[in-house]
């Protein structure tokens, strides 16, 4: 599809499935290079990079655990400026390698948020995955380690990105017409 509506919003096609695909084998490589001596733990932002996610694991050929926390920073197409844990940590991450799961970093709350959350917890590294990367929007120090897709400040729903819940199921990105 080229074009979709969801509730009183109409997005157009905007990345398709294979260009996605092909950007997740690439950040799976980078990661399998990274830590081909060492186990990770992902630590997945819900609900969100649930997709993202599962792809990227799939590539991987590492060893590495998976973690998940739900954390929420948007209100249908309103980003918040808080942002509020819903489900916290339940693994042991103390001298552990992290590797935070997003589906999207803009501002850069959510990751400030996680990054201040899993520091008392003495992890020996925290570095950032993404799906999707808005480098214009983001306004925090953290690194971006591994970006699968640097996109312009636009709103864009499908595979695991959202409007209002919906959209999450696309296999192609699109954005919205204004």
């Amino acid at each position: 599809m080229d074009e979709i509506t969801i509730k009183d919003k109409r997005f157009v096609k905007y990345i398709s499935a294979e260009v996605i695909e092909k950007a997740v084998r690439e950040v799976a490589q980078k990661i399998n290079v990274d830590y081909h001596d060492k186990t990770p733990i992902f630590l997945v932002v819900l609900n969100g990079a649930i997709i993202f996610a599962s792809d990227l694991l799939k590539n991987l050929s590492i060893d590495c655990e998976i973690s998940c926390i739900k954390i929420s920073s948007y209100k249908g197409m309103i980003r918040q400026d808080e942002v509020k844990t819903l489900i916290g940590l339940k693994s042991e991450i103390k001298n552990r390698d992290i590797i935070i799961v997003e589906d999207i970093v803009d501002t850069g709350n959510t990751i400030d948020t996680l990054i201040n959350l899993l520091l008392p917890e003495q992890p020996a590294s925290i570095k950032i995955a993404t799906m999707t990367y808005k480098e214009e929007a983001y306004s925090k120090a953290h690194k971006i380690d591994y970006v699968a897709l640097r996109i312009p400040n636009k709103f864009i729903v499908g595979y695991g990105l959202d409007y209002d819940e919906l959209g999450r199921n696309y296999k192609n990105i699109y954005q919205v017409l204004e």
